[in-house]
């Protein structure tokens, strides 16, 4: 398998993605979460620009590419952990994982209502099973309606501002590495969740001192392992497999996210989390259009042999 050293990568990536469910579960639980969630996004960016200064891959963008950083930057980063952050404050880890699986199938709907992509009856199938896995989920505490939390909401937002984001930086890709749009993205839309911070949480920075040793260890390789390399990487991977094939391997980060929850939260995972969670992995590789690509691929190999 020519590509064995991709997926390896990407399945590396997922079990990072997975522990930082947990890992953002105790963050934002132990400091104020728009403050905490700006500088440790910041150290992200940070961290991405002196890897590209090390490659030789920095260089300044042009007026165009600056307006799609910006736009990337408020979307994918301000919005995206603002809510992440506001949302696994008010829920479980075991919840954010599940509906953060949704990424690709919305990632797959916004190409249709922006790109013109084809909505076909796998892919409508598909947006019906994700509808199912959430609802599920959110209502998992088994009182119905009530069961539904602010936080819920908030995480979806989270995951939407992102994929609605995914439009914008496939088209300032065209001409900006991926790599290096990642990093002015990260610092931008920091200093953004930063002002924000101050408004929303006048005394966010008095209490940043109060972490312990512990603490700042999760914080530190959250930021640096979990947002910004593997957010590299992973991008990286996209260029070689494409996105249908990567997006399938997010369906590993959301069992893994809900594994380590229980693993390390002592977070309670039913039944109704488990039939969700089939749900949304059915969904995403039905709505995603990657069920649909591997059946081409596979029928263009019978052809050709």
């Amino acid at each position: 398998m020519k590509n064995l050293k991709i997926y390896l990568i990407l399945t590396g990536i997922m079990f990072l993605w997975g522990m930082n469910v947990t890992a953002l579960k105790v963050i934002v639980g132990n400091f104020p979460p728009i403050t905490i969630t700006s500088l440790r996004v910041f150290t992200a960016g940070i961290t991405v620009f002196i890897i590209l200064f090390f490659l030789k891959k920095v260089r300044l963008p042009s007026r165009k590419e600056l307006i799609y950083i910006i736009g990337g930057g408020m979307l994918n980063v301000t919005g995206h952990h603002l809510f992440l952050g506001l949302g696994l404050k008010e829920t479980s880890a075991v919840n954010g994982g599940l509906i953060l699986g949704l990424g690709p199938l919305l990632t797959a709907l916004m190409a249709i209502l922006f790109l013109g992509k084809k909505l076909t009856h796998v892919r409508t199938l598909g947006f019906i099973f994700g509808g199912i896995g959430v609802s599920l989920t959110v209502l998992a505490g088994g009182t119905g309606l009530s069961g539904m939390s602010l936080g819920d909401f908030y995480v979806f937002l989270s995951i939407l501002s992102q994929a609605i984001s995914f439009i914008i930086i496939s088209k300032a890709a065209r001409t900006l590495d991926p790599r290096l749009l990642t990093g002015y993205m990260l610092v931008f839309g920091s200093i953004l969740l930063f002002f924000i911070g101050l408004w929303k949480e006048p005394g966010g920075l008095s209490h940043i001192g109060n972490g312990t040793i512990g603490l700042w260890s999760v914080f530190f390789a959250s930021a640096i392992f979990a947002t910004a390399v593997g957010h590299m990487l992973y991008n990286y991977a996209i260029g070689i497999t494409g996105p249908a094939e990567a997006s399938i391997f997010l369906n590993l980060n959301t069992f893994l996210s809900i594994i380590f929850a229980a693993i390390f939260l002592g977070e309670h995972i039913t039944s109704s989390h488990l039939l969700g969670l089939v749900f949304i992995v059915s969904g995403v590789i039905f709505g995603s259009g990657a069920l649909e690509e591997l059946m081409l691929k596979s029928r263009a190999k019978r052809k050709a042999a």
